[in-house]
């Protein structure tokens, strides 16, 4: 569907002369509205230029800690014309309603999680503003996690090479189901390694909605 034209379009810019500057604004627009991750033209990139592919993964890094902080900036000024649409977009009520509820305890680990995995990054980033999550232990951990993600990228690719890239297009669907469950799991465990809480009554409405105004459906 329109994902997988727009990740064709993506692959295409690895060609392009100036392919270093689209990753750059790629890996930006991803940390807050645009749904293709930087991972697509980062791996095209590296498998064409293995030995720059750590660079690469630095600029990558750069521009979506910037991202990210733009994503903040959303969540924290801008949630009712802006953030809250984006949310709708990309369906990520539920996810925004959870973070929201995990963010005061868990701030350093849930930036972190997010900045790992594939999940859209751009959920996390307009959440954390939108509840007032500390701006200093999000960048630490945008910063610190970011990284892990594209260094890792990039040693796969040159480490192992093209089959990295036959095996993504081959099972690119089934990748995008797996990295949901991965980020599931590492709110579960989150939520063991601090033992079980207190029940407690079930909001009257959701932090979404009361943001963003009841859902239409």
């Amino acid at each position: 569907g329109l994902v997988r034209r727009l990740y064709d379009w993506v692959l295409d810019w690895a060609t392009h002369p100036s392919a270093v500057l689209a990753l750059s604004a790629l890996a930006f627009a991803e940390a807050s509205f645009f749904p293709i991750p930087p991972d697509v033209l980062l791996l095209a990139m590296a498998l064409a230029a293995p030995r720059r592919g750590f660079y690469y993964a630095a600029v990558c890094t750069a521009s979506s800690v910037l991202g990210g902080a733009v994503g903040y900036a959303i969540g924290a000024g801008l949630m009712g014309a802006v953030g809250c649409p984006l949310v709708r977009a990309y369906g990520g009520q539920a996810v925004f309603d959870m973070l929201a509820a995990r963010f005061t305890e868990y701030d350093f680990w849930a930036v972190f999680v997010a900045a790992v995995t594939p999940i859209p990054y751009k959920i996390f980033t307009i959440t954390a503003g939108a509840v007032g999550a500390d701006f200093a232990t999000f960048l630490l951990a945008s910063v610190l996690g970011r990284p892990v993600r594209f260094v890792a990228l990039a040693a796969l690719v040159y480490f192992v090479g093209p089959p990295v890239r036959r095996f993504i297009d081959r099972y690119f669907n089934l990748l995008s189901i797996l990295f949901v469950v991965l980020l599931l799991g590492g709110f579960a465990l989150m939520k063991w390694r601090h033992g079980p809480e207190e029940a407690a009554p079930a909001p009257a409405e959701s932090a979404f909605a009361r943001m963003c105004g009841p859902t239409a459906g």
